[in-house]
């Protein structure tokens, strides 16, 4: 509508500073000297629902750090739709790697470069300026919830107890989140389904203490070397991951979803040009859209052990540890998924280590249903503002709360992203184009439209 734009355009140098902003707060919550950040940035995020329209806004503590919720009510005959989102980032490490201060937001080439620019507190923050668009020009046609968290970073272990708790509050139709990808914004898609996830720690002992490894080096099991040798064999020459049943749940797409896939542009030197990497790798069989989509992984997030200091220590180390996850695709569940895992780990260990393996979080993969409102009405708006269909996709990345909101609330979601892949999310230099920020801006409207008139 010629008005949502109107008023945008009127206002997005403004759009673009309160994200910038938000961005200046270090919001980490996997660090516990950013507790009052987070609180701040909450009470931020709180002003601004205020500030766009909402007629009213909370923040709700929990066990671990507050939720964010605000609503704007219409009409209660109306539907209504419930925006999650959250406002903590990852740890901004290494901070060597950085072009610029992760947390003092710097525009270059047309790209906001800041920890959270894209993941996903310019993905949120759309809808936050979607709703003063719709409110400020009079045309909001559905009732709109925000559920804005500060935990999703680390698994949101305190959501759940949330959703129970307030299951009256967040009564709505639909969830809509906005913290997936997009091929390109020449290509623009949409996320289908997201895999699960099974994080887990290991802690390998060997000595009771760190050794001279002149003394003592060949004669007694090197925690590290024992570590990796167990990590290596989780693979065989395929790259098939090598745990009895891991694959036994797993849903085989059809070869019609495989050809839809296989429709996606790709180009395989621009993929591995990106990456600076001259190869890739992955499961044999498999196109590397399907090894990131809809085929499980095991990968390595962290390995480390011994001295790691400047200049040289010889020594044999008492312990070495690890972190392991794996993305999971329907039928598979993080409880199943874990307990294969260390179940093998155990069984593999050696007599001359002890093993020991804890559950840092997970969830389960999530689909959404293309013949569903959510996704048609998603879809109708993205044609709106670009001028194509958008094209169904499987997401790679884990939005572990999807699979409660539908047990918990009975809701279905649909996944609106407008980052790209590219983004560096989790990594050093993230970044988040501003025509994608204003496109998710203009695009959303046209969601609550459509979705108003298709319910």
């Amino acid at each position: 509508m010629q008005v949502w734009k109107e008023y945008q355009e009127q206002n997005k140098e403004r759009f673009l500073n309160e994200l910038l902003d938000l961005l200046r707060i270090p919001s980490v919550s996997a660090r516990s000297e950013h507790k009052e950040d987070m609180n701040k940035c909450a009470e931020v995020v709180k002003q601004r629902l205020l500030e766009a329209g909402a007629d009213k806004a909370t923040v709700y503590t929990t066990a671990g750090h507050p939720v964010v919720y605000g609503e704007k009510i219409i009409d209660a005959s109306k539907p209504t739709v419930l925006v999650y989102g959250h406002y903590d980032v990852q740890p901004a490490d290494p901070l060597n790697l950085w072009h610029n201060d992760p947390f003092n937001p710097t525009i270059k080439d047309g790209k906001i470069f800041a920890r959270g620019a894209c993941d996903d507190k310019g993905q949120f923050y759309m809808h936050v300026k979607a709703l003063e668009t719709m409110v400020k020009t009079n045309t909001l046609s559905v009732n709109v919830k925000f559920l804005i968290e500060g935990e999703e970073e680390v698994g949101s272990a305190n959501l759940g107890k949330f959703l129970e708790d307030q299951k009256e509050l967040l009564k709505a139709d639909v969830i809509l989140i906005s913290d997936t990808a997009m091929l390109s914004m020449e290509n623009p898609s949409i996320d289908v389904g997201v895999r699960g996830l099974t994080y887990i720690e290991v802690e390998v002992t060997g000595p009771n203490r760190d050794l001279h490894s002149g003394v003592y080096g060949g004669a007694v099991a090197n925690p590290i070397t024992i570590l990796a040798k167990m990590i290596a064999s989780l693979h065989d020459e395929n790259n098939h991951i090598t745990i009895p049943g891991f694959y036994d749940d797993v849903v085989l797409c059809s070869d019609a979803e495989r050809k839809q896939l296989a429709n996606a542009p790709y180009s395989e030197e621009e993929y591995k040009n990106d990456l600076g990497v001259k190869e890739l790798w992955g499961e044999k069989g498999y196109t590397t859209n399907e090894r990131t989509g809809i085929r499980p992984t095991l990968e390595v997030n962290g390995i480390w052990g011994g001295y790691t200091g400047e200049g040289a220590k010889t020594v044999l180390p008492s312990k070495a540890f690890a972190k392991i996850s794996c993305r999971l695709v329907p039928n598979q569940t993080t409880a199943k998924t874990e307990k294969l895992l260390i179940d093998h780990l155990k069984k593999i260990a050696p007599a001359y280590i002890t093993l020991k393996a804890s559950l840092h979080h997970g969830g389960d993969p999530y689909m959404t249903p293309v013949d569903s409102i959510e996704y048609k009405a998603a879809a109708k708006a993205i044609e709106a503002t670009f001028g194509k269909a958008p094209i169904p996709v499987r997401g790679g990345g884990s939005i572990p709360i999807t699979a409660l909101f539908e047990s918990i609330l009975g809701l279905k979601t649909v996944f609106m992203g407008f980052g790209l892949d590219s983004d560096n999310l989790h990594s050093p230099n993230e970044k988040y184009d501003i025509f994608n920020y204003y496109k998710g801006i203009e695009t959303i409207p046209y969601f609550h439209k459509f979705y108003d008139e298709m319910k």
